[in-house]
């Protein structure tokens, strides 16, 4: 990926060596403590059959017609409080890739929000190791990459990118990018009201059901990485060979199926809560090859394995 001429965000928070205290974690992480689906939300999320028609439908108006941003306020995000650096320099450069990738997700949904008539409110990143407090509540490493809407922010310990590579055998700069712009998928649907429509219906689901709905929102997460793609290629040209098959690589590592494969030895459909990997490879592409965030209503989707 050709991410060093690009646009550093003003948006990344370094909490690196602060360490944390808190509450209990809320939300999910990356399976769960690494053992089922992928990357995590920072609240538990996903319905019955009729009432999937039911969400398709509000999750299109919520697109189309009324504007819930002015819930959240408007304007950019906040300054950044900077980058504290490395000794390490495969750490800063990790910290400094996190960085430009944030700022073209920020390109992107800028240019895509006001093409709707929306205004696009920026996320923070925040870097931390070991264990960060969040509005989720506390958390540690474990639980992996994590986005959560009590703050809008993104919470991501760097050392997950070598446990993607070594661990789940997803390495390369894109397969970092596409993390990032996944977690990022997740303020889009925070910003749409997605994620607290979905959050309300799976109040009143069993927890089968409310799993079901919680992968629609994960591939739908998905999706909107595959997006970021398509506009940052058209916008800086950040391709190079081999990117693409990097993002596919690690949306396969990280599907239910596989990880409960490597973990139990065998699978449990209904306790999936992101997709299986030709799901999220097949929602990633779509996003990628339409470049359309109106095209990702996996809500709808009859086969989410063929979008």
């Amino acid at each position: 990926m050709k991410w060093t001429g690009l646009r550093r965000s003003s948006n990344v928070e370094d909490r690196r060596g602060a360490g944390g205290a808190g509450r209990g974690f809320g939300g999910g992480g990356f399976g769960g403590g690494l053992g089922g689906g992928g990357f995590g939300r920072g609240v538990r999320i996903p319905m019955s059959g009729g009432g999937l028609a039911i969400l398709a439908i509000i999750v299109v108006i919520t697109l189309f017609a009324g504007d819930p941003l002015h819930l959240l306020g408007g304007g950019s995000g906040a300054g950044s409080h900077g980058l504290s650096g490395s000794a390490d320099p495969a750490q800063a450069e990790l910290a400094d890739m996190s960085s430009a990738v944030l700022g073209s997700t920020e390109d992107v949904w800028h240019q895509l929000f006001a093409e709707h008539g929306r205004q696009y409110v920026e996320p923070r990143l925040v870097l931390f190791d070991g264990e960060v407090d969040s509005a989720c509540g506390f958390a540690s490493a474990a639980v992996g990459p994590f986005y959560c809407p009590g703050d809008s922010m993104l919470y991501l310990d760097l050392s997950f990118f070598d446990e993607l590579s070594r661990r789940f055998g997803a390495p390369g700069d894109f397969a970092q990018a596409y993390v990032i712009a996944h977690e990022v998928g997740h303020h889009v649907q925070n910003l749409l009201g997605v994620s607290d429509q979905v959050s309300q219906a799976q109040q009143r689901l069993a927890e089968g059901e409310s799993n079901a709905l919680s992968v629609r929102l994960e591939l739908q997460a998905d999706f909107y990485a595959g997006v970021w793609a398509h506009h940052a290629q058209q916008l800086s040209d950040v391709l190079e060979p081999g990117d693409l098959e990097e993002a596919l690589n690690a949306a396969t590592a990280i599907g239910d199926d596989r990880l409960q494969r490597e973990a139990r030895g065998r699978v449990v459909p209904d306790s999936f809560t992101h997709g299986t990997s030709q799901q999220r490879v097949a929602w990633f592409k779509k996003g990628y090859d339409s470049g359309d965030m109106a095209a990702g209503n996996t809500f709808e989707a009859r086969d989410l394995s063929r979008p």
